[in-house]
């Protein structure tokens, strides 16, 4: 016989992405939830369920969907382990709950009662066939009231009627034609660090401070509760590899290097060796277990910088010079962004005869670093590179290693950030040092938290790299460090620093309308004096105190923007998946003046009443103040403190309730 046409629709779920071609993102310990929209033609009740598992498990999950307005429905599922989980939906109609739906209704106008009364029995008599031990003594008892027609009605009708049936009868119910979503969709769960970070870059080679003497890991070493101190998790390192010597640029990005200049550290490899050795000044293999080690004690991580390509003199050129484009006359072709010329580098030919043998080496040098005690990676010009092989080494790498994390860095077109992000990049740079205004910063943020790419893109914000000084920061002085500080550490829950350039506010541009540095570290040593008066030292590490103690900013989903009645006054809030702890940022973005303004909260997605006051903590300033209703007065001079970062206890009603350390 064949089946009755199916007439439950599921569509649009979420989160799916690109039609399920690649897992959304989540973390270990998020509870993902899943929307979807179930509907179907007339009036019968419909029951859904969302079905979960971690991938290779045999046994699906189920968990009872909520309906929301507008035939939308809601579940959700937790996620404990790193790695892949499916899901899928799964709907009927639910024809119990229909004919109670139209049976309470028939009651109450007197109609039809025994007739509908044969037809509950029929329900229960088919879901005690599926139940056992207690549940089924309970379904036969109400079997035998409801199904007696010499009983009163009224007693039967009371049965019918009783809650207690209802809930086994959900959970015994009739899946007559049950539909399933046509595809199985997919989370990829990260450990926290993917989704909570704070980075620093730090070149090795400076870690003497002298800006004379070569440094090494074991420099580094003596740094590391410097780094804990300032607050960050993630010792972010460029390559460590020995440098060529072919080409090599000197200061200042110079053609010509004098003997003493180091080179840069992207020209990999020498006669020393590549990508899998290390620059015979900076340690051995040995020293940098241990620096790795060191910095697990300081509660940091080591980040390493993965670089495909290579220097004339890498081993590669001479043992595989056929995985290089040859021009026509027969050398190699080096790298060029025309008019711009990078003769210290050659690209690899990812589409050479020998790619597999090529792809293959490539992946082995994650392996060699991640045996040395290194999980995360931040990936050089991954955009430069095909698709294809991302998607291949990442899930080769994450399949055995799911813990591995890796940051694109890829300051590219919007869609081509997003594809890397889907194929497995943990997190990904984006524009936020060139987001200056408030409307610029809204726009951008609005389009990362609420965009379709919030399901599968993490920002990493970084105010400065080595390659990037913006304007702002070189006309803003110390205030525009502060400010754009502040924002890349409260906007998201991932952001990072080039220090010590960034807290001695180095701001000074090898010529007028470069963002390139004077002096740029990529192709010197540099004397950092840590301690000097001007180092923003105690506030990035207050600001970072903040992060770690408030779970608000731990998470860049919940970002809610406010209205400021000043366009130089930015101000947002975050709030705790719990509701317990809310932060709000003010921020004036005008490093020169200034300004003040009123602020106009959106108190019910607060959970604040407009007519109650409440207490704002400012964990810059250690000071509080009572605010009444949505709208407040800010005053901001970036000259002394250019933000607020305000915790708000709700409900204050004397100065006896104030908690001055909240």
């Amino acid at each position: 016989m064949k089946k009755s046409p199916q007439r439950i629709i599921i569509e649009n779920p979420e989160p799916m992405v690109s039609q399920g071609e690649f897992p959304a993102k989540a973390l270990q310990g998020d509870h993902v939830e899943v929307e979807a929209d179930i509907f179907i033609d007339g009036h019968d009740v419909i029951h859904a369920d969302l079905l979960h598992r971690k991938t290779g498990e045999k046994t699906w999950l189920r968990k009872e969907m909520i309906p929301l307005p507008n035939d939308r429905w809601r579940a959700s599922f937790p996620v404990e382990e790193m790695g892949k989980y499916e899901f899928t939906l799964e709907a009927w109609i639910d024809h119990y709950r229909t004919w109670l739906h139209n049976f309470i209704k028939k009651v109450d106008a007197g109609i039809d009662i025994p007739i509908e009364l044969q037809n509950c029995a029929k329900f229960i008599k088919n879901a005690s066939r599926n139940a056992g031990g207690r549940s089924k003594e309970q379904l036969e008892g109400f079997l035998q009231i409801v199904g007696d027609e010499k009983l009163a009605v009224e007693k039967r009708i009371d049965a019918a009627l009783n809650p207690d049936l209802g809930e086994l009868m959900s959970v015994y119910p009739l899946k007559k034609n049950p539909i399933r979503y046509e595809k199985d969709l997919m989370v990829e769960v990260d450990r926290k660090t993917a989704g909570f970070s704070a980075w620093y870059e730090l070149f090795p080679r400076s870690a003497k401070l002298d800006g004379k003497t070569h440094g090494n890991f074991r420099d580094v070493i003596a740094l590391l509760p410097y780094i804990h101190e300032l607050g960050f998790d993630v010792l972010y390192l460029p390559p460590i590899h020995p440098i060529g010597t072919t080409k090599r640029k000197g200061k200042n990005n110079s053609l010509h290097a004098d003997r003493e200049d180091p080179g840069s550290p992207w020209a990999i490899g020498n006669k020393e060796g590549g990508h899998k050795s290390i620059h015979p000044e900076l340690g051995t293999e040995e020293d940098f277990r241990m620096l790795v080690k060191e910095a697990r004690k300081q509660n940091i991580e080591i980040a390493l910088d993965i670089a495909f390509q290579c220097s004339p003199d890498h081993p590669y050129v001479k043992e595989h010079p056929e995985w290089f484009v040859k021009r026509p006359d027969g050398s190699i072709q080096y790298a060029e962004n025309p008019p711009k010329k990078y003769e210290d580098i050659y690209p690899f030919d990812f589409e050479c005869d020998d790619w597999e043998n090529l792809w293959t080496e490539l992946k082995s040098v994650f392996d060699h670093w991640i045996d040395q005690g290194v999980k995360i990676f931040r990936v050089d010009n991954p955009h430069t590179k095909p698709f294809r092989f991302w998607s291949w080494v990442i899930s080769s790498i994450k399949e055995k290693h799911p813990e591995v994390i890796f940051l694109a860095e890829a300051f590219t077109r919007p869609k081509v950030m997003h594809k890397l992000a889907k194929l497995g990049f943990s997190q990904g740079y984006t524009y936020f040092a060139w987001r200056n205004t408030s409307w610029e910063i809204k726009q951008y943020l609005t389009g990362l938290t609420r965009g379709k790419e919030r399901i599968f893109f993490r920002p990493n914000f970084w105010p400065n790299t080595p390659d990037i000084l913006t304007e702002y920061l070189q006309s803003g002085g110390r205030p525009a460090f502060m400010i754009r500080f502040a924002l890349a550490a409260t906007l998201s829950s991932n952001y990072g620093i080039y220090g010590p350039a960034f807290e001695l506010v180095d701001n000074k541009p090898r010529e007028f309308g470069s963002e390139e540095y004077l002096d740029s570290e990529k192709y010197q040593l540099r004397n950092w004096k840590l301690h000097d008066k001007k180092s923003l030292k105690g506030y990035i590490s207050r600001i970072n105190q903040i992060r770690t103690e408030n779970s608000a900013l731990q998470s860049m989903r919940n970002l809610l923007f406010h209205q400021s009645e000043n366009d130089m006054i930015l101000a947002y809030s975050k709030q705790s998946d719990d509701k317990g702890n809310t932060i709000l940022v003010v921020a004036n973005l005008d490093p020169f003046h200034t300004h003040s303004g009123w602020i106009n909260l959106r108190l019910d997605e607060l959970g604040i009443q407009s007519a109650e006051s409440y207490q704002v903590f400012d964990l810059l300033g250690d000071s509080w103040y009572i605010w009444s209703g949505p709208r407040n007065y800010v005053e901001l001079n970036p000259g002394i403190s250019p933000v607020h970062i305000f915790r708000i206890r709700k409900k204050v009603r004397t100065e006896r309730d104030f908690d001055y350390y909240l």
